[in-house]
């Protein structure tokens, strides 16, 4: 998680307003393509019973190469708002993109855990409900940096809001879609994408409004939720899978997807829309 933290605030430092929302998409694109190779390189090694640990150690030892042709260093922030950048005064500014990493987080986690079975409960095989996960991932992959670009030129609130709006409008249609192919695959794909993009944009939107050691605690923040997310989600929604039924599932995305829409209107009438002082 120190890793997580120090790379986002570092990414968001690194990049500049006009560029921020592509940079961010590159760092996000990134983070879900080895999100996805990992259990690809978990099968391919598990049978170097005293190899496997190391193997992951050099992983982590090939991106120091990367990092060290970083040569620009973000510059030192003088403002206001940078000498003060507890997180007890970083949180209150920053509602809509705690519940927006935090959605994703429980978005990612889901598709990676329940909605196999979520799928399989209605009449899926296995062999195909496993590939459902692979196809959010896939529009998250592809389309972070196209929607960071979009951020851009037509402005970062406005895509952020607008994939909400998506990702609302798509979820009850899930369980319809799920048995015809010609619309559940184009569903999951423009989901994954729009998820993604609100994780990826939640990003953006730190590196807008914060600077200095205020950026480095609202990219603590972002771990946070994400962690909290993470770990609380699924077995919430498990729990209500198996008392309420298979398409619970799809109620918890909806309830936190519609949190992060109200938190952004929340943000809209505080004014926390542009660099918070």
């Amino acid at each position: 998680m120190l890793l997580f933290t120090i790379g986002e605030a570092w990414v968001n430092q690194l990049a500049d307003d006009a560029s921020r929302g592509r940079v961010i998409a590159i760092y996000a694109t990134n983070f879900t393509l080895f999100q996805m190779s990992g259990p690809v390189l978990v099968s391919q090694i598990a049978g170097l019973t005293h190899w496997r640990f190391l193997l992951c150690g050099v992983i982590f030892l090939l991106a120091l190469p990367m990092l060290a042709t970083i040569r620009a260093t973000p510059h030192a922030s003088n403002d206001e708002h940078a000498a003060h950048g507890s997180w007890r005064r970083v949180l209150p500014q920053m509602p809509a993109l705690v519940i927006g990493t935090g959605f994703f987080a429980l978005f990612d986690t889901i598709a990676l855990s329940l909605l196999p079975l979520f799928a399989m409960s209605h009449g899926i095989t296995s062999e195909v409900a496993v590939l459902f996960a692979s196809a959010l991932l896939l529009g998250d992959t592809t389309m972070q940096f196209p929607i960071g670009w979009l951020a851009d030129r037509l402005g970062r609130e406005r895509v952020h809001i607008g994939c909400g709006v998506v990702v609302v409008a798509l979820l009850p249609f899930l369980p319809w879609a799920v048995k015809s192919p010609w619309l559940c695959w184009p569903l999951l794909y423009v989901l994954g994408a729009a998820a993604g993009a609100i994780y990826t944009l939640s990003l953006v939107a730190c590196g807008e409004r914060f600077r200095g050691v205020a950026l480095v605690s609202a990219s603590s923040l972002v771990g946070a939720s994400w962690s909290a997310a993470s770990f609380g989600g699924p077995l919430v929604a498990g729990a209500l899978m198996k008392r309420v039924g298979d398409n619970a599932m799809v109620g918890v995305l909806l309830a936190a997807a519609l949190a992060f829409l109200v938190a952004v209107w929340w943000e809209k009438r505080r004014g926390f829309t542009a660099m918070a002082g």
